[in-house]
């Protein structure tokens, strides 16, 4: 196959790999097939869909090893689903009665792109699968290649999502000025939010990278600056249920001893009960153009926190969440690492021709390999059994 221009494009919410990802393609390709052409649609689906582009040009490449010590995305995101017809004529990305589908393949044709990488969740690479599926039934020559963002870590069958890592340390560093908060009233309850929809992941790994630290301390031992006063005291995930009035007995005694209960809750658990209780009241749920519940907008935190505040005697609630912090970072080594490695077989792949999601394969056996578009889904269950989240269970007293 011979390829003469690329395009790239970012989307979905921010993860700690995005500039570093961009940078490593842009870095491959400038490395192996420097007389390649290289395009950025900016914003997202939607640069895509409105034939907003910029070239990588040579002076950009000559500085694309920056890109790696920052975060967000240096061509910015957006949230559009290319199958969504209504909510991009809504948006003004195509006009009634045209199909996005194919005002992207003909977008990309006009650009005269060999092939695109899409850098993003289940849905960016859903959606990159919905136009590639477009493309090869249209006889449109492309191949569409995928890299895996989520700091979830829920895409299946990928092994670790590119800035996942990252994320939980950096929640974990959130959490340390957060649980000082304890100190600042008698019987306090800390709830700190970590992001993850449908996957506990993320909480999980936050909790115990914010665990480790405290293990770490050396504390003086008086008073509040004790290792119990600073650690996590329960994990809450949508993949292990729980009984609140269990739960609220044994964070009652916590509270008592120590004057002060730290939560760690992912947005996801609790989702289903609140969405219930919303739609038995009447109430509109708030959902993306993907149908997802805005989670910042049913608000599970608070409602975390309200169910356990009473239980507990608690005389101040404190709800604060760390999304936004860890998910703009810029990539750690380890997912560098990983980006790296990712992103070089991407390049790799796409010279053959060969489309699909770039990733660590958990259905043969953690093979790196482009997966193909039709097995990447969502939704990907944390493992609760995983031993190192056990272990943290037993340290904490939770059943």
């Amino acid at each position: 196959m011979t390829v003469r221009t690329v395009a790239m494009l970012t989307a979905g919410g921010l993860a700690p790999c995005l500039s570093s990802a961009v940078a490593g393609l842009i870095e491959r390709y400038t490395d192996t097939a420097p007389d390649v052409r290289i395009l950025a649609y900016r914003n997202g689906y939607a640069g895509l869909l409105t034939g907003d582009s910029v070239e990588v040009d040579d002076a950009v490449r000559a500085k694309a090893h920056l890109l790696h010590r920052f975060g967000g995305s240096p061509i910015g995101n957006s949230r559009v689903k290319l199958t969504n017809v209504e909510d991009c004529v809504k948006r003004g990305l195509v006009r009634e009665g045209q199909n996005p589908l194919h005002v992207a393949a003909e977008q990309l044709t006009r650009d005269g792109v060999d092939v695109l990488h899409t850098i993003g969740g289940d849905d960016t690479n859903g959606t990159a699968a919905d136009l590639a599926a477009y493309l090869r039934d249209h006889g449109y020559e492309l191949t569409v290649v995928g890299l895996p963002k989520t700091i979830d870590n829920d895409v299946v069958p990928i092994r670790q999502s590119l800035g996942a890592w990252t994320a939980a340390e950096q929640g974990a560093v959130f959490a340390r000025n957060i649980l000082a908060e304890h100190s600042s009233n008698p019987r306090m309850l800390v709830v700190h939010e970590v992001m993850g929809r449908n996957c506990g992941w993320l909480t999980a790994a936050t909790a115990v990278a914010h665990h480790q630290w405290v293990q770490a301390q050396e504390f003086a031992g008086w008073l509040e600056n004790s290792p119990k006063h600073w650690d996590v005291h329960a994990v809450f995930v949508p993949e292990r249920p729980f009984d609140i009035a269990d739960e609220a007995k044994r964070l009652r005694a916590v509270m008592d001893e120590f004057d002060g209960v730290n939560i760690f809750l992912s947005e996801g658990a609790g989702v289903a009960e609140i969405v219930a209780a919303m739609e038995q009241a009447g109430h509109e749920v708030p959902r993306d153009p993907f149908g997802h519940v805005q989670i910042d907008k049913v608000n599970p935190g608070a409602w975390f926190a309200k169910q356990f505040a009473d239980e507990l005697g608690a005389d101040k609630v404190l709800v604060q969440k760390s999304g936004y912090f860890s998910r703009s970072a810029a990539a750690n080594d380890a997912d560098l690492a990983l980006i790296r490695e990712c992103s070089t077989y991407a390049v790799d792949a796409a010279l053959r021709g060969e489309s699909g999601v770039v990733g660590h394969d958990e259905e043969r056996g953690d093979e790196l390999r482009a997966i193909e578009f039709e097995r990447i889904r969502g939704g990907k269950a944390f493992d609760v059994s995983a031993e190192w989240f056990t272990s943290l269970l037993a340290d904490l007293g939770q059943a």
